[in-house]
């Protein structure tokens, strides 16, 4: 078991050396504005049984939680996804059990989550194209999640002692925490849990513990003269617990698939939003930051902005709507890259079992030529469709749409020869990589996010990155009533059609009758 506790701070922060003390017992050191990422390492003998047996038969598992609270983060943790709770799994099919590890993954993900909707994953997973790229996974899973709240008690009763109290109020930490994955790849054997805390103020503190290697860094961003365009600068102290009695400096650089790109957006439903509503987002740029021009013209990248959404099974889009270039050009889009397949577009919310649906959206930004400042805010539209609600009491209902992940791909030229070319640039070796994203799947292995920071909203649900629609649906209450009056129009119109038969019946035998006194 290894542990890694490290601290992010923007470019220019520094630590006094002197103001951080390491003994036997641990670290302790001044509170810092900085982001913290804590990542345990496990072998899979230290797991419990049932998910150890859950992993033998699995190739890739990628499970990923994000908060819902809007909150910030620096470089070079700033790979994102739409809030709420992810699961990419690719089973092991060279293995006998993949079939039986398969049936497992549903009830293991609710033993250790919740409530967790998924009921197999035939049913309630969602299928990504793997033709094009070997390294997308197989199966997707969303569903929004608020709270760790089952998670941790699950840690607690799996990961600590009854009477190791530090590492309960270590787990009860993460009710705070901006997201966490949990990551398994069985080409390099061990787990990987990883808990991600915004920028904001940390107090520098780690205790060393009896068989377990913890490194602790005090990381601050740099920009070295020798630094290449597709890499990025730490400076900072590195300290490793038990073995170390005083912190090391340390200065290194490592390429980085993930970066910032400057600029902000927001989320909103168009008023009114009926039954089709249309989702605006609201960008602060539509350029690139200089890092990005520079990488873009050394390495011969493609780039182009793209909002990835991930819709509950209540909302939809059309594909087929979004396949028309004018229609996409008014909307300030330029083509639907990916979305699952199937989408039926007639069935109700409650006969849909897969989880929903995931876009991935070509944005158009408006050219320099067309604006006053090629800097400025601009927006894009994109047309959604509600599905049809069962009854509820009231009379409405609410839909939340999390925030879309919204970035900048740089991708290589000759986009779509897939495993067949060669990647332009060597992004793996990374201290910091994240990988099964859903949406890196379908670019390019060599291809570089430059992010769109989500802005916290001003209404609403008071800084959550979710969007709502109130959705007027039957009213179980006044159901009754409806059904009394629609069995007495039903009745009433058949009366009249009774009536007017009856009367055309009376017009012929009086015609008849008419026509026989003529003879």
């Amino acid at each position: 078991m290894r542990e890694r506790i490290t601290y992010l701070q923007k470019l220019g922060d520094f630590v006094d050396p002197s103001a951080v003390r390491v003994d036997t017992a641990g670290i302790n050191g001044p509170d810092v504005d900085a982001v913290r990422e804590d990542r345990l390492t496990l072998a899979l003998d230290e797991l419990p049984a049932e998910l150890r047996a859950l992993l033998a038969s699995t190739k890739h598992l990628h499970v990923r939680w994000v908060s819902t609270d809007a909150h910030h983060v620096v470089s070079p943790v700033l790979a994102r996804l739409p809030p709420g709770f992810h699961v990419f799994f690719t089973p092991d099919n060279k293995s006998d059990s993949a079939v039986a590890a398969s049936a497992r993954l549903c009830p293991e993900l609710g033993e250790i989550f919740g409530d967790i909707s998924c009921s197999t994953l035939e049913n309630s997973f969602t299928t990504l194209p793997r033709d094009r790229f070997s390294h997308s996974p197989a199966h997707q899973y969303f569903q929004q999640l608020d709270s760790l709240e089952h998670f941790i008690r699950y840690a607690k009763g799996h990961l600590c002692q009854p009477t190791d109290k530090a590492c309960s109020a270590r787990l009860d930490d993460l009710s705070s925490a901006a997201s966490l994955d949990i990551t398994y790849d069985s080409s390099e054997g061990p787990l990987r849990i990883t808990a991600l805390w915004p920028y904001q103020r940390h107090a520098i503190s780690a205790t060393s513990r009896p068989g377990m290697r913890t490194e602790v860094g005090i990381l601050s961003n740099d920009k070295p003269k020798t630094l290449e365009p597709h890499e990025l600068g730490v400076t900072g102290l590195l300290t490793v617990l038990g073995q170390d009695s005083k912190p090391s400096a340390a200065m290194f650089s490592f390429p980085s698939r993930h970066r910032d790109a400057e600029s902000t957006f927001s989320a909103r439903f168009l008023s009114p939003t009926g039954l089709h509503p249309t989702l605006q987002l609201r960008l602060s740029s539509s350029v690139l930051p200089p890092e990005a021009h520079q990488l873009q013209t050394t390495s011969q990248l493609t780039c182009s902005p793209y909002a990835y959404l991930t819709l509950p099974r209540t909302i939809f889009a059309d594909k087929y709507q979004l396949s028309d270039p004018l229609f996409l050009a008014s909307k300030n889009l330029t083509t639907l890259r990916h979305t699952t397949q199937p989408v039926d577009l007639e069935a109700p919310e409650y006969a849909v079992k897969t989880w929903g649906s995931a876009i991935l959206l070509q944005l158009a930004p408006p050219s320099s030529a067309s604006s006053s400042s090629s800097s400025a805010e601009w927006t894009a539209e994109i047309p959604l469709h509600l599905r049809y609600f069962a009854p509820v009491s009231g009379g409405y209902a609410t839909v939340s749409v999390p925030y879309p992940a919204v970035f900048w791909a740089c991708e290589p030229h000759g986009e779509g020869d897939g495993d067949s070319g060669s990647s332009v640039l060597e992004l793996g070796k990374n201290p910091f990589e994240k990988r099964g994203l859903g949406y890196d799947g379908l670019f390019e292995d060599g291809t570089v996010f430059w992010h769109v920071a989500p802005r916290s909203p001003t209404t609403g649900r008071g800084g959550k990155l979710v969007t709502e629609v109130r959705v007027p649906v039957l009213d179980v209450d006044r159901a009754g009533w409806i059904g009394v009056g629609t069995g007495l129009v039903i009745g009433l119109g058949f009366a009249w059609v009774v009536w007017k038969l009856v009367g055309v019946w009376m017009g012929r035998k009086a015609g008849d009758v008419g026509e026989k006194k003529r003879q």
